[in-house]
Parts: structure tokens; C-alpha cells; sequence
């Protein structure tokens, strides 16, 4: 078995991300890449708790603009990220993978409430677990999410895939001349206001010296490297 720098890693993926070039819903070509992507870290040991968002189906924070409250529409996101974990799962069982799908709301025909011994153990056998419906609590973000769970789980890193190569002083897909951290602090996250994650997800990870790492999901073995150390992303930490 390969020497991994990350043993036991929580990944967060962005609802938005399986719509690839779609304007709504999944693109079946990103769920099987993503796949794909965890099956190669899997089968070099690695222990794998993965959390996704809801925001190609529905996000809660734009739901006043419809007239939904904010608790109803923070829960309709939730049950859109159980639809999302439901196609990842599926995804990643049909690469030969043991797959665990836990809810923060109980919806026992489809999936195991979530108990946290239940979920390391799960992990300890090499089963991918799936952590859905956020925290179970409106006013919670999917990486306020990511962030308990990771800590919960005692996970080595919280890794954050997007569509840029990590943490920039500014938005590179509008800035051109945005320059790229290596690495950086919590601390100056914060500061510099960022926006990696929201402010609750980034104090809890600093809180428990939890690292982070932002890497470019959709460049093929990306996860691999990263996950054995090699220099790939943003490292976020104290």
C-alpha cells in the first residue's frame, strides 16, 4: 500500500459542479468523472467521507426571491443534496466501491441516519461514505456541513474541489492577474475576506486545527496527488 500524506480525507463538491456544461441538473459525464476520481484514491487505501452540495437543483438562500421562507427553502436544499449523494452513490458503486449514504434528516428507505461511530466504522471497512442533507438545520451551509463532518470523522483534511487551481488574492476567472497562494492561514482567510467558505465552515476548521486544501476537481489525477502530498491546490491551515 502507497504512503499517503491524507489517510482519512472528507471531499466537498459543489452542487453547481455536476452540471458541467448543462444549465441545470447532472451531467452524467461529470458523476461518472468524479467517480472515477475517488475510485483511484480508494484503491491506494485511502478513507474517503464525501459531502455535496445542492445547488444545481435548488439553492435555499435564493429562495426569498420566490417568496419561500428561508427555513423551507434551506430544507428544500437540503433534500436536493440527498438527490446528488443518491447519483454519486450510484456512480461510485458501479465502479466496484462499498458505498455508505447518511442523512442528517432521517429517511430510512433511502438512507442510514447519520451516527458518528456508525460512520467511522463504515470508513475503517473502506466503504465511501456519503454525508447528505447538510447538517439537518436550516440556516447551515453544505460547507458548514463538510466542516462538522470533518471534524466528527477525525478526518487528516477537509478537501474542497472547485473549477480554478486553488486560493487567489482575487477572482481569477474575472482577474487575469489574480496571484495564487501556495498556501495560507485561517487567519488571513478571514482577514482578506476570501470567500473560500462561508465564515462558520472556515472558524470551525480553524477551531479544530482541521487543514484544508482547494484544488482544481475537474483536471484528471488531481485528487490522486494531492492526497499522496504532492504540491497540487491552496493548503489552508494555523
Amino acid at each position: 500500500m502507497e504512503k499517503l500524506k491524507y489517510k482519512r480525507i472528507l471531499l466537498k463538491l459543489s452542487g453547481e459542479s455536476l452540471m458541467g456544461k448543462k444549465g441545470f441538473g447532472i451531467d452524467h459525464n461529470v458523476l461518472n468523472f468524479f467517480a472515477a476520481e475517488v475510485e483511484k484514491v480508494h484503491s491506494i487505501g485511502a478513507q474517503i467521507g464525501l459531502v455535496i452540495g445542492g445547488g444545481n437543483i435548488y439553492r435555499g438562500l435564493s429562495a426569498s426571491d420566490q417568496g419561500i421562507d428561508r427555513v423551507t427553502g434551506d430544507q428544500m436544499g437540503m433534500l436536493a443534496t440527498m438527490i446528488n449523494s443518491l447519483a454519486l452513490q450510484n456512480a461510485i458503486e458501479h465502479k466496484g466501491i462499498y458505498t455508505r449514504l447518511m442523512s442528517a434528516i432521517h429517511m430510512e428507505e433511502i438512507a442510514e441516519p447519520y451516527i458518528r461511530r456508525r460512520a467511522i466504522r463504515h470508513l475503517e471497512k473502506d466503504r465511501v461514505v456519503i454525508f447528505g442533507a447538510g447538517t439537518g438545520h436550516p440556516y447551515f451551509s453544505t460547507d458548514t456541513a463538510a466542516s462538522l463532518r470533518a471534524v466528527e470523522i477525525e478526518a487528516d483534511v477537509i478537501i474542497k474541489g472547485t473549477r480554478v487551481s486553488g486560493v487567489y488574492d482575487s477572482d481569477p476567472e474575472k482577474n487575469p492577474g489574480a496571484v495564487k497562494f501556495d498556501s495560507i492561514s485561517y487567519l488571513d482567510v478571514l482577514k482578506k475576506n476570501l470567500r473560500i467558505m462561508d465564515l462558520t465552515a472556515v472558524s470551525l476548521c480553524q477551531e479544530n486545527n482541521l487543514p484544508m486544501v482547494v484544488f482544481n476537481m475537474d483536471v484528471p489525477g488531481n485528487l490522486l496527488k494531492l492526497v499522496k502530498g504532492e504540491n497540487v491546490g491552496t493548503v489552508i491551515n494555523n
